[in-house]
C-alpha cells in the first residue's frame, strides 16, 4: 500500500546506482559524457551533497494546470463557468484517487516503487546501453524517474510561449529531447534522470512522488493528469474509477496518444505530421490494443495479489467501453453565460494583477492553474438570459438584431449578470452567420464589445446632476418650448445652435420644471436647462461617473480608443461635437450599457461611485489567495445631489416615460428612457441595491425598430418588459431601501420678481421680461384707455412669480370700453383702491381718488352700488386711510 516514510537504505541504494551507472556511462560513452555528472572518485562526504540544488519544477506539485473561472449560484456555491487550458488538468490531492489505480500502476509499472532509492540499478543500466547503441529509446525506468523525465519535458514546455509562432515545432522537440534522446545524448539523458530521482526521494515523500506522477503524466492529447482523464474517458473522478477502467488508464500512461480511446468515428488519426491518417485501435475492433495493454496491467495485478482470480476474469471478459465527455475550453463552454465569461476573460488578459507583461498573463491564464471567483449571480444572471431570449430574438430578417442586460451592485460595481441575444462562438467557421456573435454588447471594446451604442435620452442623467450641482432646484420652471436655442455656453467660448430641435412624438414642448422635463423626457426642456449650464461641464460630469466612449476614449473629447488620436479636435483637444448639445444633453455618443448602469448606480449608491467589477477572488495553484484588480469607489457626487436625482428619476419611473419598466413590487426604482435616432433603445434603472441597463437595437445598421415587431411588440418598445424582468429578478434577491429624501436647497420653488410692463409698447415689454427670465406670449387685443399698440393687461400680473413663467401679453385697441346704458354702478366697497379704480376705469367711469393710495381699502362709493350711471359718470371713493 502507498507509504509516506522514507529509509536510509531506499536513498543510499539509488546513490549506488548512480555510481554503478556512472561507471557505465564512462566505459561507453568516453569524457565527452561522463562530466554530465561526475560521480565517480567522489568521497562520501562529498556524494551527501551531490544532488542539492534541485529545480524548482521538479517540486511534484507545480505541473501545468488549467485556469478555471467560477461563478456563484447565489447561495455560496460556486460553479465552474469555463476553463482556460494548453493542458487538460485538474490536480488531485492523495485521497481523492481511487487505491485500484495505486495498484494498477505500481504492478505495471513499479512493482518495488517503495523500496528502491529512485532508481532500478540493472534495469536503468540495461537502458542507458540500448539507448547509447541505439537499440532502444526507452528504458525500464521507475516512477519516479518517470515523474523526473515528465517534469523536465513539462519544464521545458513552459519554457515556450503560447503565443510563440514556433509553439508546436518547439513542444514537439520537448518531447523528443527528453524522451526519445539517442547515443550520448541517451546516456546523459539517464544520467541527468538519476540524479534527480535520487535528489526527489531525498525530499518527498514516496505518496508525494506518486501522486506528483499521476498529477503530471499525459494521456493522450491535451488530457493530462489521472483527475482529467478520468473525466474525460470513463466521465467520472479519479477517486470513482472501477478496476476495470483503473487497469486501462494504468497502460495507457506507456503510450498514450497509441492507447487513448477517444478517437474519431472514422477511427482515423494522424501518425504525425507530414504522415497520412491510418486506422487502428477503434470501436471496431474493440480498441484492441488498449485492450491488450489493460489485460497485461490485470494480470501484472493478478500475480501481486492484488486482485482474485475471480476478479481478473471478469475484468478481462469485459470489453473496452469509453463514456467520453467532451473537455471544452474558453467561454463556449460557459453557455448561456458565455457573455459573462468573456467580459472576465477581458479582464484577465489585461490586468497586472494577471501578469506584469501580455504574455505572462497568457501563460497563467493558460498554465497557471489559477482558480478564479466571479461576481456572477445565478438567482439574477438565470432570469436575466430567460428574458432576453424569451424577448429578443436571436436573429431576425431585414435586420441585425441585438439585445443585451447588465446589473451591476450598487454599493460594490460586482457585475452580477450579463446576458445577450445571440448565441456564442469565436470559431472563425461561426464568424457573420445570423444570431451568433462573440462580441459581448453590454462592454466597452475593451471588454469584449465594441464601440458602444446610443444611450440616447438615458444620458440627460448628466445634465440633471449638473445642474443640482451648480445649486439650481428641480423645480424651478423654464421655457421648454420648441425653438431655435441658438448660443451655449461650450468650454471657455459658445457654441452656436442653428437648427430647431423637436421631441419625441413631435411634441411642442411645455412652460414647466426640471423635475418634470425630466419625468417626461423633454429633449427641449433639457437643452433650456443646458443653456444655464457648460456642455463641458456635463460631460465631466459623466466622465465622473465612469462613462468613457465604447472604444476607450474620454467621453469629453474625440471618440478615439487610448491608442489612436484625436480627430476634428479644437484647440484645447476638444473634438468639435464632443461636446455640442445633441451627443451631450441628448446623448447621440456611443457608451457602453455596463458604463451607463455604473452611473445610474452611483446616483441610488449616495453619489457613491463604484467602479464596475467580476473577480471578487482568485487562488493560486498553491491554494494561497492573490490580489484581486483594483477598483475603487469614490464618492463622485454630493449626497444631497445623488438624493435629488433620484427624487426626479423616481418620476420617470412612477408616471414618467419608464413607467412600463417599473416591477411595481413595492421596492422604490429610478430610471431614465433613451432612443438614439431610430436604430439605439436603452433603458437604465436601480433601486438602491442594484441597477440594470438594457440594450435593444441594431448591432450593424441604421435600420428603424419601429418598423420591426418580435412576439407582439414593436422592438422600440421591447426594453420595457426586458428591464422590467431583470429589475424583478435584482429585486428578489437583494431587495431595495426608500430613496433618501431629496435636498430642501434643490427643491425649492424659485420665486422672481416680475415688473409691471402695462403702458409700454409691446417690443419694450417683452425686453423688460426676457431680461428677467420670463417667457413671453401676445394675446388678442383688448378695449382699453391705453394708446394703440402698448400693452394693456398682462397674466400673472406684477409681483414675485414662479422664474420661468410664461407672461402674455394684451396689446391695447385704443378705444376705451364703454359701459352699457342704463349700467349699474358696481360694488367696490371693501376692495383695494388700485383694484377699484381699475375695475371703475375699465366701465367707462371717472374716478375721484383725492386722497386714497393704492393699497388703501375703499369704505365709501357714491353713487352707491347698483345705482344707474351712464358712461362718463365720476365715482367718488372713501378709503381707510384717506378722504374723498
Amino acid at each position: 500500500m502507498p507509504q509516506t516514510k522514507r529509509t536510509v537504505k531506499g536513498v543510499l541504494s539509488g546513490m549506488l546506482g548512480l555510481v554503478g551507472l556512472s561507471v557505465v556511462a564512462g566505459i561507453l560513452a568516453t569524457a565527452a559524457v561522463t562530466p554530465a555528472i561526475a560521480v565517480a572518485g567522489v568521497t562520501g562526504s562529498q556524494a551527501l551533497t551531490l544532488f542539492d540544488n534541485l529545480p524548482s519544477y521538479l517540486k511534484p506539485n507545480a505541473p501545468m494546470a488549467p485556469t478555471t473561472i467560477y461563478g456563484n449560484d447565489g447561495n455560496g456555491k460556486p460553479f465552474v463557468l469555463a476553463t482556460f487550458y494548453e493542458q487538460n488538468r485538474v490536480p488531485v490531492k492523495f485521497d481523492q484517487v481511487s487505491p485500484v489505480l495505486y495498484d494498477a500502476v505500481l504492478s505495471s509499472e513499479d512493482k518495488n516503487f517503495y523500496s528502491h532509492g529512485g532508481v532500478n540499478l540493472l534495469q536503468t543500466a540495461k537502458a542507458a546501453i540500448e539507448n547509447f547503441t541505439g537499440a532502444s529509446s526507452r528504458g525500464a525506468s521507475t516512477i519516479t524517474q518517470q515523474y523526473v523525465k515528465n517534469a523536465l519535458i513539462q519544464q521545458c514546455e513552459q519554457g515556450v510561449p503560447p503565443n510563440d509562432p514556433d509553439y508546436e515545432a518547439k513542444m514537439r522537440q520537448c518531447f523528443e529531447e527528453a524522451a526519445q534522446a539517442k547515443g550520448a545524448d541517451g546516456i546523459e539523458r539517464k544520467l541527468q534522470e538519476m540524479r534527480f530521482a535520487v535528489q526527489v526521494e531525498k525530499d518527498y515523500s514516496k505518496n508525494e512522488i506518486l501522486l506528483g506522477y499521476l498529477n503530471v503524466s499525459n494521456f493522450g492529447g491535451t488530457t493530462y493528469g489521472i483527475e482529467a482523464a478520468a473525466n474525460r474517458y470513463f466521465g467520472t473522478t479519479a477517486a470513482k474509477l472501477t478496476l476495470v477502467q483503473a487497469a486501462t488508464l494504468a497502460g495507457m500512461v506507456q503510450e498514450p496518444n497509441l492507447l487513448r480511446i477517444d478517437r474519431p468515428e472514422d477511427g482515423t488519426w494522424s501518425e504525425g505530421e507530414g504522415e497520412s491518417l491510418v486506422k487502428h485501435n477503434t470501436k471496431e475492433d474493440g480498441y484492441a490494443t488498449t485492450k491488450n495493454r489493460r489485460d497485461y496491467v490485470l494480470g501484472e495485478m493478478l500475480e501481486n495479489g492484488q486482485i482474485t482470480k475471480e476478479e481478473h476474469a471478469a475484468a478481462v471478459e469485459t470489453p473496452v467501453e469509453p463514456n467520453l465527455k467532451q473537455t471544452t475550453q474558453g467561454c463556449a463552454a460557459a453557455g448561456d453565460n458565455a457573455y459573462f465569461c468573456q467580459y472576465a476573460k477581458s479582464v484577465m488578459e489585461k490586468d497586472e494583477a494577471f501578469g506584469a507583461t501580455a504574455a505572462e498573463r497568457l501563460e497563467n491564464r493558460l498554465r497557471g492553474g489559477l482558480k478564479i471567483y466571479t461576481s456572477l449571480d445565478l438567482r439574477v444572471q438565470a432570469p436575466a438570459v430567460q428574458a432576453v431570449h424569451d424577448r429578443v430574438p436571436a436573429s431576425m430578417e431585414g435586420i441585425k438584431l441585438g439585445g443585451a442586460g447588465v446589473s451591476i451592485e450598487a454599493s460594490t460595481g460586482r457585475i452580477l449578470a450579463i446576458a445577450q441575444n445571440t448565441s456564442f462562438s469565436e470559431a472563425a467557421s461561426q464568424e457573420g452567420k445570423p444570431g451568433i456573435s462573440a462580441q459581448v454588447f453590454a462592454a466597452d471594446r475593451a471588454h469584449g464589445g465594441g464601440v458602444g451604442f446610443g444611450p440616447g435620452s438615458t444620458y440627460k442623467l448628466f445634465t440633471l446632476l449638473d445642474w443640482l450641482e451648480k445649486g439650481h432646484s428641480v423645480n424651478e420652471v423654464l421655457d421648454g418650448r420648441v425653438r431655435n436655442f441658438g448660443k451655449f455656453p461650450q468650454c471657455e467660448g459658445t457654441y452656436t445652435q442653428t437648427e430647431v430641435v423637436g421631441n419625441f412624438g413631435q411634441g411642442r414642448g411645455s412652460v414647466s420644471s426640471v423635475r418634470r422635463f425630466t419625468s417626461a423626457s423633454l429633449n427641449t426642456g433639457f437643452l433650456a436647462m443646458a443653456q444655464q449650464l457648460n456642455l463641458c461641464d456635463i460631460n465631466k460630469m459623466a466622465k465622473r461617473l465612469g462613462v468613457h466612449w465604447g472604444d476607450g476614449g474620454d467621453v469629453t473629447t474625440y471618440g478615439v480608443g487610448p491608442e489612436g488620436k484625436l480627430a476634428d479636435s479644437a484647440k484645447d483637444g476638444v473634438r468639435t461635437d464632443a461636446n455640442d448639445p445633441f451627443p451631450t444633453v441628448l446623448g447621440s455618443k456611443s457608451i457602453a450599457p455596463i458604463q451607463m448602469a455604473g452611473a445610474y448606480a452611483t446616483v441610488a449608491n449616495k453619489g457613491i461611485f463604484c467602479e464596475p467589477r467580476v473577480i471578487d477572488k482568485i487562488v493560486g495553484q498553491d491554494g494561497k489567495e492573490m490580489p484581486v484588480p483594483k477598483t475603487t469607489c469614490t464618492q463622485a457626487i454630493s449626497p444631497e445631489v445623488a438624493a435629488t436625482a433620484a427624487y426626479a428619476l423616481r418620476g420617470v419611473m412612477e408616471g414618467g416615460t419608464g413607467s412600463g419598466a417599473n416591477p411595481y413590487d413595492g421596492i422604490q426604482v429610478i430610471g431614465k428612457t433613451g432612443t438614439a435616432e431610430k436604430e439605439h433603445t436603452m433603458l437604465v434603472e436601480s433601486s438602491t441595491k442594484v441597477a440594470t441597463a438594457v440594450w435593444v437595437g441594431n448591432i450593424t445598421g441604421d435600420k428603424d425598430l419601429k418598423a420591426f415587431s418580435a412576439h407582439g411588440t414593436r422592438l422600440n418598445d421591447i426594453r420595457y418588459p426586458l428591464a422590467r424582468d431583470l429589475q424583478r429578478a435584482a429585486n428578489n434577491f437583494y431587495g431595495g431601501d426608500r430613496f433618501p429624501d431629496p435636498d430642501p436647497n434643490l427643491t425649492r420653488r424659485v420665486l422672481k420678481d416680475l415688473p409691471d410692463v402695462t403702458g409700454k409698447s409691446i417690443e419694450e415689454a417683452e425686453q423688460i421680461l426676457e431680461k428677467a427670465g420670463f417667457s413671453v406670449q401676445v394675446g388678442d387685443e383688448v378695449d382699453s384707455t391705453h394708446p394703440k399698440g402698448t400693452v394693456a393687461e398682462q397674466d400673472p400680473g406684477a409681483g414675485r412669480v414662479a422664474g420661468g413663467t410664461t407672461v402674455t401679453l394684451r396689446p391695447s385697441s385704443g378705444k376705451a370700453p364703454e359701459a352699457e346704458t342704463g349700467g349699474a354702478v358696481p360694488n367696490v366697497v371693501g376692495a383695494k383702491y388700485a383694484l377699484a379704480k381699475t375695475m371703475l376705469e375699465a366701465m367707462g367711469y371717472g374716478v375721484d381718488d383725492e386722497g386714497c393710495r393704492g393699497g388703501s381699502d375703499v369704505t365709501e362709493q357714491n353713487p352707491a352700488a347698483g345705482t344707474p350711471a351712464p358712461a362718463g359718470s365720476t365715482v367718488a371713493l372713501k378709503c381707510a386711510d384717506g378722504q374723498e
